[in-house]
């Protein structure tokens, strides 16, 4: 759903705090504000109203994904990454950020890659006030989050604003937590819906929906009413979200679910994946005709939940195929681990060459400080792993580095793992 057709009911004080922030960001004062709020209160529509409020200033964006979350750097990156050719940042300071996106060797140190996109950001901003952006933030991966941090609380006296996103988190920040609209706007949002209803319909969709604007946008055309509410706003949501696919010819869904697997919303790969599965030409447009997904400089769904949507609707054959394709397309230089971890997800039978990719992606996770995305990356690689005993140990190598990640929980092998060692 593009910029123009999303309707604000409501919420007159955030974006008189938003507009604040850019008229003094014109001023040459720079500010953050975190928006806080369950999935579907309208974190990323206020978002829309800023980006287009932002009229002459240099926008760049990065948006948190939950496939992400273990990749250190990796929501860091997106935010730098459009920048990093236009500024010439000293050495020292260019070797921090090349080391934290895994194009140096090197263990980066958080402060050093803080100070270095401070300098990225605000030599930038000396040509146009830069407004950056930050979706789901509740995705973001650790490193990434302390760094955006660390840029948050030094950014005023620059013209520099950053407007995060976010269901919970970064309390520390200057924030604004959203809550459900007042029954008056949510009359007038579900109004604006053009949705006939018949009153006991609408009295139980506004009861349902809690004031939630996305849910008051989705409810009425989920069905399903007459069922007991067991499931959250958000999972209803999520369905009404695959409840539009249903209907969309077999290239579009294909499309669809290329732009789900891809989390870093590069077009140049959707379309290279995509031309290597076949997809229609026609396949764009469809796709942006049914409100789920913007195609444009970067690829961007309506909503997060419609992203899960879209790739949990997947058959596996497809969601193998799409990864097996995003494989192909990824650079094997520059980006090895997202590569690698495509190849991982491209099918489900034991592969001693992938698991020794990962192994490798592993080993350079934990090189920058990624002990979380070490993690993932021994767990996968144990998944795939054709010798027992290679099996065992990357699933012990596994556990430590789930425990080192603060997730004792989660390093308690299978248990298929934990006979073999007996």
């Amino acid at each position: 759903m593009g910029t123009a057709a999303r309707t604000i009911v409501g919420r007159d004080t955030e974006r008189r705090r938003l507009d604040e922030l850019v008229g003094r960001a014109r001023n040459g004062e720079g500010g953050v504000l975190v928006l806080r709020g369950e999935a579907g209160i309208g974190k990323s529509v206020l978002l829309d109203h800023v980006r287009g409020a932002a009229r002459g200033m240099r926008v760049v964006e990065a948006s948190g994904a939950e496939f992400e979350t273990e990749f250190p750097f990796a929501g860091l990156h997106q935010l730098c990454a459009p920048l990093l050719s236009d500024v010439d940042l000293p050495e020292p300071l260019r070797t921090a950020l090349d080391a934290a996106f895994g194009l140096a060797e090197g263990t980066p140190e958080i402060f050093r890659v803080g100070m270095a996109a401070l300098e990225l950001l605000t030599s930038a901003a000396d040509a146009h006030p830069l407004l950056c952006l930050v979706d789901d933030a509740h995705w973001l991966d650790d490193a990434s989050l302390r760094v955006l941090t660390f840029l948050a609380r030094r950014v005023a006296a620059e013209p520099v604003v950053m407007v995060l996103a976010a269901r919970h988190g970064l309390d520390d920040l200057p924030g604004v937590e959203l809550t459900g609209l007042t029954d008056d706007d949510a009359h007038r949002l579900l109004a604006d819906t053009r949705t006939t209803l018949d009153q006991a319909v609408r009295d139980r969709v506004l009861a349902e929906a809690g004031g939630n604007p996305l849910a008051l946008l989705e409810l009425p055309g989920a069905g399903g009413f007459a069922m007991p509410a067991t499931s959250s706003v958000a999972s209803r949501v999520e369905r009404s979200f695959s409840d539009r696919l249903a209907g969309l010819p077999p290239d579009v869904r294909l499309l669809l679910t290329v732009a789900s697997a891809d989390p870093t919303g590069d077009p140049g790969l959707l379309w290279a994946a995509a031309e290597l599965l076949g997809v229609k030409a026609y396949a764009g447009a469809h796709a942006e005709a049914s409100g789920l997904v913007v195609l444009g400089p970067g690829v961007r769904f309506c909503h997060p939940l419609a992203r899960s949507a879209v790739y949990r609707a997947a058959a596996v054959d497809d969601r193998h195929a799409v990864h097996a394709a995003l494989a192909g397309v990824t650079d094997p230089v520059r980006d090895q681990d997202r590569r690698a971890w495509h190849r991982a997800m491209a099918g489900s039978g034991p592969d001693e060459d992938v698991a020794a990719e990962l192994d490798r992606s592993a080993a350079r996770a934990l090189a920058r400080g990624g002990v979380a995305a070490a993690a993932a990356f021994h767990e996968r690689a144990a998944a795939l792993s054709r010798d027992q005993d290679r099996r065992v140990e990357r699933t012990l190598a596994a556990a430590h580095a789930h425990l080192d990640a603060g997730a004792p929980r989660r390093s308690r092998p299978p248990a298929h793992d934990r006979r073999v060692r007996r």
